[in-house]
């Protein structure tokens, strides 16, 4: 009966899926330990882990891939297996380090035995090391004791950008809408403007050159005023009467009486070199030239006010 147990026990070692039942014997249980009782954040550890166990049997020993939390696998030695009286011993040092902050860490990892066509599991004592602080707690000043203050403290005003850009958008939209929507009113309302000052500014030079004339008897203020007459109605009426005969000048308008009588007069006075102490001609010159103007300008106002 004695041989017959462990007969039986061989063969229930064989069967699958009592591959995780550690064995009895007090001697083959896998030891383990840390080396040195403590260690540091980072700093390396050794981790031994030994097996006792009969000649012959097939032992394999975690390697780097196996479970090692808390603790990051560095390294490994492993030392040849040493028999002695009917005994052998397996040993491997594992080098490991942790960066958990837990005071007690503890370890423990499995052996495993080939049987066969099967695989036993079996783990180890646990190992346990402590881990020590890198600097002692420093006892700091006690806090001081608060006080309760609700006195309203005065807050510097800060200008407002998102809303003024808000409002400047918006402000920009409607200008955006009105100048849309009325810009046909605008624009016609601008180049009415514009004739009633460029005409105010021909009277008063027209009128300046007329009187520099009358003092000085200078051909050369008549001819200013007559240039200044051409470019006027140029401008006026967009047409190229300043570079045109005085032909040219008298057919464009269809031979008005007004503008052929002075002109000739002009003509007379400042190519023919006929000129007479006589003011008369040449002021009813001037004023038939300015007449024109008005009577020019009273026609494009109209037509911009249709």
């Amino acid at each position: 009966m004695r041989r017959l147990f462990p007969l039986l026990a061989g063969v229930l070692l064989a069967l699958p899926g009592a591959g995780q039942a550690p064995p009895t014997d007090s001697t083959q249980v896998p030891r383990s330990r840390f080396m040195r009782p403590g260690t540091r954040v980072g700093e390396i550890i050794d981790y031994e882990l030994s097996y006792a166990h009969r000649p012959g049997l097939e032992v394999i020993f975690p390697d780097s891939t196996a479970e090692f939390k808390p603790f990051e696998y560095v390294g490994k030695t492993f030392y040849p297996t040493r028999t002695s009286r009917g005994q052998s011993v397996d040993r491997t040092v594992y080098h490991l380090r942790t960066f958990t902050l837990d005071p007690v860490q503890r370890l423990s990892l499995p052996v495993t035995l080939l049987q066969g066509n099967d695989t036993v599991t079996v783990p180890s004592t646990a190992a346990s090391v402590r881990l020590q602080r890198t600097a002692p707690p420093t006892a700091g000043p006690e806090a001081p004791a608060l006080r309760q203050n609700t006195r309203l403290v005065p807050v510097p005003t800060q200008f407002n950008y998102p809303y003024w850009l808000a409002g400047t958008g918006v402000v920009a939209v409607l200008l955006g809408g009105v100048f849309i929507g009325f810009r046909g009113a605008l624009r016609l309302r601008y180049q009415r403007y514009r004739l009633r000052k460029n005409h105010a500014y021909f009277l008063a030079q027209y009128a300046r050159h007329i009187e520099r004339f009358t003092l000085s008897r200078s051909l050369i203020n008549m001819e200013r005023a007559i240039t200044l007459w051409k470019n006027y109605l140029t401008g006026l009426e967009d047409n190229t009467i300043n570079s045109l005969t005085t032909k040219e000048i008298v057919a464009h308008y269809e031979n008005d009486h007004d503008v052929n009588t002075a002109l000739r007069i002009t003509d007379r006075v400042i190519y023919g070199n006929q000129f007479t102490e006589e003011e008369s001609e040449t002021d009813l010159a001037f004023v038939l030239l300015r007449d024109f103007a008005q009577r020019r300008y009273d026609l494009v106002s109209a037509r911009l006010r249709a």
